[in-house]
């Protein structure tokens, strides 16, 4: 075994055991659970999950939030066998965006009915707030070997 970062060890990944990382008890760790930090986890394996939580805040500048969820999604299909870190952050960050979008589509169709048009935007910056503020918390808790639990996900990938 080889040391990666501060916190302990990381078991070889043998292909041929049923186990994969037989040592590495994603997210059932209750030591680090506890604390809030991932165990074990590479530098390589922290960039993609930063880039996970980050590519749906630059996605959301660059579309006005409709295509937030492509970065998270691209991220999950590439790395989803090879780190269950980063796969569990790519697919929180996605779930979180689904949920997302979901509530300012409801938003727009408020505004869309005249009468609730100050509830739908209200609605629309609260979705907006809550977004920017979750992905920027999530990159900063993914650069520190941390994981963040996003609210209001509406649970599709895993």
């Amino acid at each position: 075994m080889t040391q990666h970062g501060p916190f302990e060890s990381r078991p070889e990944f043998d292909p041929s055991s049923s186990q994969g990382y037989s040592a590495w008890h994603y997210p059932n760790d209750e030591d680090f659970a506890r604390q809030g930090y991932a165990p074990n986890v590479t530098g390589e394996e922290r960039t993609w999950a930063i880039l996970a939580h980050l590519s749906a805040v630059i996605a959301w500048f660059v579309s006005a939030g409709w295509i937030s969820f492509i970065g998270p999604l691209l991220v999950w299909a590439i790395k989803k066998d090879s780190s269950p870190y980063v796969r569990q952050a790519a697919a929180q960050s996605f779930n979180f965006n689904i949920g997302m979008a979901l509530m300012t589509i409801t938003g727009w169709i408020m505004v869309i009915t005249v009468i609730l048009l100050p509830l739908g935007f209200l609605v629309i910056g609260i979705a907006w707030v809550l977004e920017m503020y979750h992905h920027i918390k999530a990159t900063i808790r993914a650069s520190d070997n941390k994981i963040h639990r996003y609210p209001f996900q509406i649970k599709i990938l895993s």
